[in-house]
């Protein structure tokens, strides 16, 4: 997965290189970390793949026993319900699409992309909800990776309800050798709880999905809810196929408006080694406390940049 061709030898050390089709790439140190898709033929962009400190994928494609689960898309944005239209499906009249990239930041901390995303419906594909995505992708210790993304939501209607539902709003489908009943991965809660009978459907403040990737090689993923997110702590939908996503709206909808967006904060830690209580914990009060991003008008060479608050 690495992305050599396209390196830059000058700092700073996280770069945002641009691909063809519609895709981005997060390199830190040259080796691509993350990479972005947002084609055209696709219901909805995502992102493939989420790379561990040994370069193997640690999110995959689809689910390993279900043809049927083509729309689980590695990590990506959906939701089941909304005003009558299934956008967590792969249907004809709900897609997702980019419109506009805002921001392209490199660093030597992290590297930042602001994009725009319009959720259409119906027959006509009209637009229903407006997301802004602001992703951050940081070198983590042991040469894990940070993957941290903020997404804005507000109705393109006076209102609109994101209805009552274990699907949405931000999904993870871990790689087959890491997920516990194809491979010999293990789910764990911030309590210490472990499966699915014991974690699904109860709130905890983080998820972590670990195992083997390879062999002798143990890696895997924490994917963490933030206090500013309604509803904290998330109740989770979580499932020993490898699958795991905060419902942000199983106990009940909530409502989108068209001039107060309502934002999600989340972060996901690609880590070396089996799941760490202690690291999980440091992870989240570093997390917790960080500053939220927000764009700044103006730029070198485009119209936005990405700050912190």
């Amino acid at each position: 997965m690495s992305i050599n061709p396209f390196r830059i030898s000058a700092s700073p050390r996280c770069q945002i290189v641009p691909l063809p089709g519609n895709q981005v790439s997060f390199a830190i140190d040259g080796t691509e970390r993350l990479r972005w898709h947002a084609p055209e033929d696709a219901p909805r962009p995502f992102f493939f793949p989420l790379t561990g400190p040994s370069g193997i994928p640690l999110t995959r494609m689809g689910h390993p026993g279900a043809p049927d689960h083509d729309h689980h898309r590695s990590v990506w944005f959906a939701h089941h319900k909304v005003a009558n239209h299934n956008f967590w499906a792969d249907t004809p009249s709900s897609k997702i699409r980019q419109t506009q990239w805002l921001a392209y930041d490199d660093g030597d901390d992290e590297a930042r992309m602001a994009v725009q995303l319009e959720w259409l419906a119906g027959p006509e594909l009209h637009p229903v909800i407006k997301q802004d995505l602001l992703v951050a992708v940081a070198p983590a210790p042991g040469a894990g990776v940070f993957v941290e993304l903020q997404t804005s939501l507000r109705s393109v209607a006076e209102t609109i309800e994101l209805e009552q539902t274990n699907f949405g709003l931000l999904a993870v489908r871990v790689a087959k050798a890491i997920s516990a009943r194809f491979g010999g991965g293990v789910i764990t809660g911030a309590n210490g709880q472990q499966g699915e009978k014991a974690l699904f459907g109860m709130p905890s403040a983080w998820i972590d999905y670990s195992g083997e990737i390879d062999q002798g090689i143990v890696e895997g993923i924490t994917y963490f809810d933030h206090p500013s997110n309604g509803r904290f702590p998330s109740k989770w939908h979580v499932r020993d196929d490898g699958w795991m996503g905060a419902s942000v709206c199983r106990d009940g909808a909530v409502m989108l408006y068209k001039d107060k967006p309502t934002t999600w904060r989340y972060l996901l830690h690609a880590h070396p080694g089996a799941m760490n209580h202690d690291v999980a914990s440091q992870v989240q009060d570093d997390f917790h406390n960080r500053s939220p991003m927000r764009l700044q008008k103006g730029g070198v060479s485009q119209a936005y940049t990405i700050e912190r608050s």
